[in-house]
């Protein structure tokens, strides 16, 4: 098949919340089972090697979101002006297609790889939370959509959900009751100030935005404009820079919330992971390399990673699409990257 085709087989597939996992799943490992690659089902995941110790390892995520008002079928590929267009073509069949395709053109003799294809990315990452024991290169390779720029680390997360809670009461008679609103906004104020005149002042330079960063998403309060509220609900997402931050600002958050009746809970909490690993040879190959400041499946392992794919990127968004020479692209960056680790290891 050429890399084409099988970008196109793999858009076939609707696999929005993994509808179609076992489909894809199939499809993959009947195509790696011709060059003598060995595989194991785990839950919704799938792992393949042709050695006993690989070098170095592909992870990407199967799954895709939803699609709404596009000019035509999103599971079928549509190349159009050197655009190759349908859902999951950028984010990240494409990346996919790209390692499948290079291995048809590797020496697996001399190559020694692993390959890790995970479900349910776009909602919890459930599949790398389950198989990530399992991952045995120290050096991997994400096919996120990158328009071949080598990514080389991630922020991590500290997601929050606060619940205040006051006392209910007719809004003419305030002093019966107590704002929760009030108390929330109290601690919106203080946890701001810290976030100016701490958080954004310690510099991380390997991040485009060099400082762990602080949204306040969401806050609902109050049912009528005549009660006082006895319930405020905030969430809050960290985007860590510093790998202290992390117990700092829960530490913070603690604090502030001791004067206050109120509930903690922690929704998501990981670390920064940044490739300590030397990957000047990249520039050889690409002019450029950065970091992102969103998760990827690179964010739960601590491995010497590369997140590198087509473009541009299109993610999430109506008529998603990648450049067909972008692609091109991937898979011959793809294949020298696997290479050069296996020459040296």
């Amino acid at each position: 098949m050429t890399l084409e085709e099988i970008l196109k087989k793999l858009v076939s597939y609707n696999t929005i919340k993994d509808k179609q996992n076992k489909e894809i799943l199939d499809f993959i490992e009947s195509y790696l089972k011709k060059y003598n690659f060995k595989t194991e089902r785990i839950d919704k995941c799938l792992l393949a090697t042709n050695a006993k110790h690989p070098n170095i390892a592909f992870l990407g995520h199967t799954d895709t979101v939803a699609y709404e008002s596009w000019d035509d079928d999103p599971f079928t590929l549509q190349e159009k002006d050197g655009k190759l267009i349908g859902l999951g073509a950028c984010d990240m069949k494409g990346g996919i297609a790209a390692i499948l395709s290079a291995i048809s053109k590797l020496d697996l003799e001399k190559n020694k790889l692993a390959l890790y294809f995970t479900n349910d990315e776009e909602i919890s990452f459930q599949g790398i939370k389950t198989i990530r024991e399992k991952i045995i290169p120290e050096n991997i390779i994400i096919g996120e959509p990158t328009d071949n720029i080598p990514i080389y680390g991630t922020k991590g997360v500290l997601e929050l959900k606060i619940e205040f809670f006051g006392i209910k009461c007719h809004s003419s008679t305030p002093n019966k009751g107590k704002n929760a609103i009030y108390d929330c906004v109290d601690f919106i104020n203080n946890l701001k100030d810290y976030y100016e005149n701490v958080l954004k002042k310690e510099i991380v330079k390997d991040f485009d935005v060099p400082y762990t960063t602080m949204n306040i998403g969401m806050i609902k309060g109050g049912e009528t404009v005549n009660s006082v509220p006895g319930k405020c609900m905030i969430t809050i997402d960290f985007r860590i820079a510093k790998e202290k931050h992390l117990n700092q600002v829960e530490k913070q958050v603690k604090d502030l919330l001791s004067k206050h009746n109120a509930k903690l809970t922690i929704k998501q909490k990981i670390s920064p992971n940044v490739n300590p690993n030397d990957i000047t040879f990249l520039e050889k190959i690409s002019t450029k390399k950065q970091t992102k400041c969103y998760l990827t499946e690179g964010s739960y392992i601590k491995k010497n990673f590369i997140i590198l794919g087509p473009g541009p990127d299109t993610s999430h968004q109506k008529n998603e699409f990648i450049r067909k020479e972008s692609l091109e692209k991937t898979e011959y960056l793809y294949k020298k990257i696997i290479e050069f680790y296996n020459e040296r290891n």
